[in-house]
């Protein structure tokens, strides 16, 4: 136990991409300090997208946000609430076109806790009965390639920019002919770090030995926290994508700055507008996630943060203007955070 203890020690002190959030954000506080005073609000956020509940920083619906936008942009999905049974769950799928494996996550997220792929009937009742929070099913989307592009436009603006592309390559592991899965992962930093989580996901298949080159997909989506690698892709840019995701982003009600992580076939028909989904969008809580290459050093995330955080208070700031938007309260925010912070504990019972 020592020793896996000393390893996971040393991988994350030495990679910053594995840093605790205030390791990373404490020493540039003092710029979100100086943006609030000129707002007069510690929480002028809120304005960034007038549509999405908090602006999109905290507590957010993904219900409340994929309602924002034209069917067939985001997959089939459907809300439930906390406690309901199994058999309402299955009844209601029945009535939809959805079919297995599906995906069910909380509606209020927090680093892909509580997603999970379900392969059948088990593993949907074996969600619900365990959820602890009102929860989606939706459709999974098959697209092999995931993406976060991060977007935003000025409310005084009719073209929108894109500020970086992050690509999300999935936890994987391949096979050499004579290693197990779990030693496999062991072999592996990134995956070696999920260890935990993937003896309890994978239990019945770590002793499975993979044939050379076999790839095996860990985790089946592109959460960093789940143990995805992050590349900045955002030499990928240019006037044919901006006018996709701009002409994308206008159709979402109140939505001016954020995240939208896509799935997708081939980038060239996501240029086209074609063969993609949108997982989700994140709002003014988003990071610039390309930040996250293991190329960027801590002050390259630190100056892109900043940049960001600029964006957004520009945003805000027209937004209360223009539109006579009231920014939160002070009594309002720390609600938000409170809630926050109640809603963390139940996800981090998982």
């Amino acid at each position: 136990m020592k020793r896996i203890f000393n390893r996971s020690f040393f991988i994350r002190l030495l990679r910053w991409e594995y840093w605790p959030f205030a390791a990373v954000y404490s020493p540039i506080y003092i710029y979100w300090f100086w943006l609030s005073f000129k707002a007069r609000s510690f929480f002028f956020f809120n304005t960034s997208n007038p549509a999405i509940r908090n602006g999109g920083f905290l507590m957010e619906s993904k219900k409340e946000i994929y309602d924002l936008m034209p069917a067939g942009f985001y997959p089939v999905t459907l809300l439930f609430p906390v406690n309901v049974s199994a058999d309402e769950v299955i009844n209601k799928l029945q009535q939809t076109e959805l079919k297995y494996p599906l995906i069910a996550k909380p509606d209020i997220g927090l680093k892909s806790l509580l997603v999970k792929k379900l392969e059948n009937k088990n593993d949907l009742e074996e969600y619900v009965e365990n959820s602890k929070l009102d929860f989606l099913i939706q459709d999974y989307v098959p697209y092999e390639n995931e993406v976060g592009i991060f977007y935003y436009r000025y409310p005084t603006q009719e073209k929108g920019i894109i500020t970086g592309i992050v690509k999300k390559e999935f936890l994987a592991i391949t096979g050499d002919g004579v290693s197990s899965i779990e030693q496999l992962i062991n072999k592996n930093d990134r995956a070696f770090l999920q260890l935990k989580r993937l003896r309890k996901i994978h239990s019945e298949k770590m002793n499975i030995v993979l044939e050379k080159e076999e790839d095996f997909v860990l985790v089946p989506y592109g959460s960093h926290f789940r143990g995805a690698k992050f590349t900045d892709e955002s030499h990928l840019i240019d006037s044919v994508l901006t006018d996709t995701i701009n002409k994308i982003c206008k159709q979402v009600n109140g939505f001016y700055y954020g995240r939208l992580d896509i799935r997708f076939q081939s980038w060239e028909e996501l240029k086209q507008g074609k063969k993609f989904s949108i997982i989700e969008i994140n709002g003014a809580g988003s990071e610039p996630t390309h930040i996250y290459d293991p190329r960027h050093s801590i002050f390259f995330a630190w100056k892109e943060i900043i940049r960001h955080w600029k964006i957004l208070y520009k945003i805000s700031k027209e937004n209360h203007q223009q539109q006579n938007l009231p920014y939160m309260s002070t009594a309002e925010g720390l609600e938000m955070f409170r809630q926050d912070k109640i809603h963390q504990r139940i996800l981090l019972e998982e």
